[in-house]
């Protein structure tokens, strides 16, 4: 069995990438209050020591998380084509409103439905995926199910 490779943005790889590092600098402080805390005596009634023991852990377990991430990434980069791919812009309208909206598609790590990140496998996502501009796409969610036109796409 191939592994799975998650697709993402180049720019949704170095936010993983920022993220290590962060983690990494704030690592040092961390290990420093475990020393500090186990010093301050008996380990079993040390609510410091428990403290600082699981912030450590968690940090650990984000770091092991992220570098999984980076191990498992591809980067996609939009092509020139006229259809709707990961990295690309898209101009929606919903038909049943003729409310407008536009979204970057990015990989399902990036996805920030309120910064205007719309993974590629969402329900949305994956209905406009190689579909072009003025295409009528219909899509199933949990909830519903309706139709948008794509509008504009670009790079």
């Amino acid at each position: 069995m191939e592994p799975y490779f998650n697709k993402m943005t180049p720019d949704g790889y170095a936010e993983i990438e920022s993220e290590i590092e962060k983690l990494k600098f704030d690592r040092p402080s961390k290990i420093e209050a475990l020393a500090a805390a186990r010093a301050l005596g008996d380990l079993s009634e040390n609510a410091e020591y428990s403290s600082a023991k699981r912030d450590l852990r968690r940090l650990e377990g984000r770091l092991r998380f992220l570098n999984k991430q980076l191990q498992y990434a591809q980067i996609v980069t939009p092509s020139d084509s006229d259809v709707v791919e990961i990295g690309k812009t898209i101009t929606i309208q919903f038909l049943d409103d003729e409310e407008e909206e536009t979204y970057l598609v990015v990989g399902k790590q990036e996805a920030n439905i309120s910064a205007g990140k719309l993974s590629f496998n969402s329900p949305l996502g994956a209905a406009v995926m190689n579909h072009k501009v003025n295409d009528i796409v219909n899509i199933s969610s949990p909830d519903s199910t309706y139709a948008v036109k794509i509008i504009k796409i670009t790079i």
